[in-house]
């Protein structure tokens, strides 16, 4: 039996998640908590505040009682942060597996997570065949990302990849100067070439990396990491 904690502070995903994990013979919630003081709690052995909201005892028999397995972890969470709470509750038991349970699929979270030692990232709109297989996999020592963070990491991987080779030498240039804020006819100037090839230049840069604008053009790249750096 795997058995998992949610921590979250919407009572509405505690019903939500227990709906689907209760229903499924090889997964329990066995509590479901609104902080990571309440968890570390738990973790600790210790009773729970009583304002946790604790996942039917039946359902902690059912799991042989055992502490939990696997931890559903919310990014914002009330008066604490999700990302910094992973390495707390892992070291309060280390065989704990942290997925991060998230509405959110901003870059700085997913990586985030992943750096601080989250085992998977499941986005909260999630089917709940999803939810099990993240928790089954991710229990088995495996890693999970929802499907769309995948192909989203995939994506920005190959543009990345792809960007800095179909780059000339000159517009790497050009999208330096380009990025220190100069304009095509300071371009023109520090590369010694006419305004009308430092147009031509921008515009292929643009194309390439797929962008509207030279504001959007260096962000993207500056993210991609094909944006040249000094030194």
């Amino acid at each position: 039996m795997i058995r998992v904690l949610i921590v979250d502070d919407h009572p509405v995903v505690h019903d939500g998640v227990a709906a689907v994990l209760n229903r499924t013979p090889d997964v329990r919630l066995v509590d479901a908590v609104e902080t990571v003081e309440e968890a570390l709690a738990l973790l600790a052995g210790a009773k729970p505040p009583s304002r946790a909201k604790r996942a039917p005892a039946s359902l902690a028999e059912a799991s042989g009682g055992g502490g939990p397995d696997v931890v559903l972890l919310d990014i914002k969470l009330r008066g604490a942060d999700g990302l910094a709470a992973i390495g707390t509750l892992v070291a309060a038991r280390p065989a704990l597996r942290v997925i991060m349970f998230s509405a959110y699929d901003v870059d700085e979270y997913v990586f985030g997570a992943i750096r601080a030692g989250a085992r998977g990232y499941l986005l909260k709109g999630a089917a709940g065949a999803e939810l099990v297989a993240a928790i089954r996999k991710v229990h088995a020592g495996e890693s999970y990302l929802s499907p769309s963070l995948s192909a989203k990491l995939v994506d920005q991987m190959q543009a990345r990849s792809h960007g800095s080779r179909l780059l000339t030498p000159r517009e790497l240039m050009v999208l330096r100067l380009m990025a220190a804020g100069q304009s095509n006819r300071e371009i023109a100037g520090s590369l010694a070439i006419t305004e009308r090839t430092v147009k031509f230049h921008v515009t292929a840069i643009l194309n390439k990396i797929g962008a509207d604008n030279r504001t959007q053009a260096v962000a993207l790249a500056g993210r991609r990491g094909i944006l040249p750096q000094d030194g």
